[in-house]
């Protein structure tokens, strides 16, 4: 049960709906970086948000994002159901493993981002723009998994839940979530 009164919503949807002047720009950011210009796919920066979701044990997020990876990567539920229980192993690209690693790394800690990481990353073809844009939506996974744990928000206990949302944001992105402002 959340710990205020927000409206009957899961997740960040609750949030937004409660705040609508705050779900714009957080809208906007989420936009920006899993579907914005990018050398990285769609599904490869939902797979990276999924992924520290998981990692942050944010339940919605998680389960959100990675229905939002699964409808637009090769493979389906089962190559991220594979990334998500063992990314070193999954069948991914050099790339897309070594920008997991950086993830994981500011998941923990901005800190925690080595210099080791960040050349491996390179090494598998990463460029500074798509290092900056995993480290940032990393960083801003972990705003999104605190909001919606922080407040104790609802998410929805099956795959099949999250679908319909998954396929909103698929075909019209994060602009068609935000709620009017009141």
């Amino acid at each position: 049960m959340p710990h205020i009164d927000l409206p009957d919503a899961p997740g960040i949807l609750a949030g937004m709906m409660f705040r609508p002047e705050t779900a714009r720009p957080l809208n906007e950011l989420a936009e920006v970086l899993l579907r914005g210009d990018s050398t990285l796919s769609r599904g490869d920066r939902e797979t990276i948000a999924a992924y520290v979701s998981l990692l942050n044990d944010c339940e919605f997020c998680h389960n959100s994002h990675a229905t939002f990876a699964a409808l637009q990567v090769d493979g389906g539920w089962e190559l991220v159901d594979e990334v998500m229980a063992d990314p070193a192993s999954a069948p991914i690209t050099p790339k897309l493993r070594a920008l997991l690693a950086v993830a994981a790394q500011v998941q923990q800690s901005g800190r925690n981002v080595t210099a080791a990481a960040i050349d491996d990353a390179k090494a598998q073809g990463a460029t500074d723009v798509e290092i900056h844009d995993t480290v940032l939506i990393a960083a801003a996974f972990c705003m999104f998994n605190r909001y919606v744990d922080g407040l104790d928000t609802i998410a929805p206990p099956t795959r099949e839940d999250y679908e319909p949302m998954g396929r909103m944001i698929v075909e019209d992105g994060y602009a068609a979530s935000t709620p009017p402002a009141g």
